[in-house]
């Protein structure tokens, strides 16, 4: 088989038409230049030139593979510069899993520092639950997930990325939504629409905590796994919702959200998490990114 030199030999004389200034182009002297040539026609076992004392000519195979000795050089630049800029981590491919609350805001935004920092990188991007990604981040499928606590034992990376508190969802003909701030006693006797907790338990377990802390039972009519559906039901008038304020971000027609009078127990979190062993170049890029979507202030709460 031919080598990539002996193509660059060859390209070099068929566009010069001449051994002096080919070699002088390639920073060689004659003798290998030719001996490079010769090579080739024999590996090939076609004659690509026609040599005379006075002139050089491309035979008709030679003008045919003149193309294709092009052609495989561009190729063999590109693939060199593809693989020095999936090194670098300019390039590359990186699998992120996602809650389905987290590309109401911080997905997005993620995202777009990616596209501007990495144009090159394709991103997979699989919609998950917390415990499908804490098996997936085992089993390699992939590469970062976001998620919401407790941080799975197979990611030794993690980074918050999101800190936001608890909102009050209801009709905006609501008796509440005058209110610029709501207490959460007054919450009490109405309907309430809140999480499964088998499906959504972080988001279950945070309403459950901010009821507790001020002391009342709620009266749930409603179990349900995903925020936006939960939306639409307040919206229709079945109950009251807490959800978090990233929620805003859905825009839905007929309701208002309104912040409790008093802070819940804890802040809604999400976090970034990786496995430090993953040699992905992309991932430290990425991670890199996700270190500026939280403002300096919260990141430190």
């Amino acid at each position: 088989m031919f080598e990539l030199n002996q193509l660059r030999c060859f390209v070099a004389v068929a566009e010069e038409l001449h051994f002096g200034r080919a070699a002088e182009r390639l920073h060689l002297t004659q003798p290998p230049l030719s001996r490079q040539i010769q090579i080739l026609e024999r590996v090939l076992d076609v004659e690509l030139l026609s040599r005379t004392s006075r002139s050089v000519r491309l035979t008709p195979a030679g003008r045919r593979f003149l193309i294709e000795a092009r052609r495989i050089l561009r190729l063999s630049e590109e693939a060199a510069a593809t693989a020095r800029r999936i090194a670098a981590g300019q390039a590359g491919s990186l699998a992120v899993g996602f809650t389905a609350a987290s590309a109401y805001r911080t997905l997005p935004d993620l995202v777009q520092a990616i596209r501007r920092r990495l144009p090159e990188a394709d991103l997979l991007l699989k919609e998950m639950v917390s415990a499908a990604q804490t098996e997936a981040l085992a089993s390699g499928r992939i590469d970062v997930g976001l998620l919401r606590p407790p941080l799975p034992e197979a990611a030794d990376g993690a980074l918050r990325v999101a800190r936001e508190t608890l909102m009050v969802a209801l009709p905006e003909d609501h008796p509440l939504a005058a209110d610029e701030a709501v207490p959460v006693a007054a919450l009490a006797a109405a309907p309430m629409i809140t999480y499964a907790p088998d499906e959504a338990r972080y988001f279950h377990d945070l309403v459950a905590e901010t009821f507790a802390q001020a002391s009342l039972a709620p009266r749930f009519v409603q179990h349900l796994a995903q925020i936006h559906t939960i939306l639409s039901l307040v919206r229709s008038g079945l109950g009251l919702a807490l959800v978090p304020d990233s929620a805003a971000t859905l825009r839905v027609r007929g309701l208002v959200l309104r912040p409790l009078a008093s802070p819940p127990p804890r802040p809604v979190e999400l976090f970034l998490v990786w496995r430090r062993s993953n040699d992905n170049p992309v991932l430290p890029v990425v991670v890199d990114l996700a270190g500026g979507l939280l403002p300096a202030e919260q990141s430190q709460n």
